[in-house]
C-alpha cells in the first residue's frame, strides 16, 4: 500500500482543499492529513474560524481522506512520515523547495494551487462585504 501524507489548517473548506486532497489521493492508496492544531495555529499568528475538532470532522468525511491526525509544531515531519510508513509527502506549490529535506524519507511532490480561490482570499472578500 502506498501512503500519502499532506499538512495544513484547512479552515473555511473550499473547492482548492478538496483538489488538493483528491490529487493526493491520486498518488497512493490511503492520505493522511495533518491538520493544524489550534495551539500550533497560535503559535504561528494564526485564528482558525473553525475549531481542530470541527475541522477534523469536516476533513474526515471527505472520500478522499483516510485518515487525520492533530500538528503540533514543524518539527513534527520527519516524525510523522517515520512512524506512519509515509511514501509520498505532498504540499501546495507555494511550498516548493521548502520541504525537501523530507526527500531523504520519502518523495516529495508540489502540486499547483487551484487559481483564483485560498482561505486568504475568502476570508478578506468577506471582511470587505462586511464593509459595504
Amino acid at each position: 500500500m502506498k501512503k500519502v501524507i499532506t499538512y495544513g489548517t484547512f479552515d473555511l473548506l473550499h473547492v482548492g482543499h478538496i483538489n488538493l486532497l483528491r490529487r493526493a489521493k491520486e498518488l497512493g492508496d490511503y492520505l493522511l492529513v495533518v491538520l493544524s492544531s489550534d495551539e500550533f495555529n497560535a503559535l504561528k499568528g494564526k485564528k482558525a474560524y473553525y475549531s481542530y475538532e470541527d475541522r477534523k470532522i469536516i476533513l474526515e468525511a471527505i472520500k478522499y481522506v483516510d485518515e487525520v491526525i492533530p500538528e503540533y509544531n514543524w518539527e513534527q515531519k520527519i516524525s510523522d512520515v517515520q512512524d506512519n510508513n509515509i511514501d509520498v509527502f505532498v504540499m501546495g506549490h507555494d511550498w516548493t523547495g521548502k520541504f525537501d529535506f523530507l526527500k531523504d524519507y520519502c518523495e516529495v511532490v508540489y502540486l499547483p494551487r487551484t487559481e483564483g480561490i485560498s482561505t486568504t482570499k475568502i476570508k478578506g472578500d468577506l471582511k470587505l462585504e462586511n464593509q459595504k
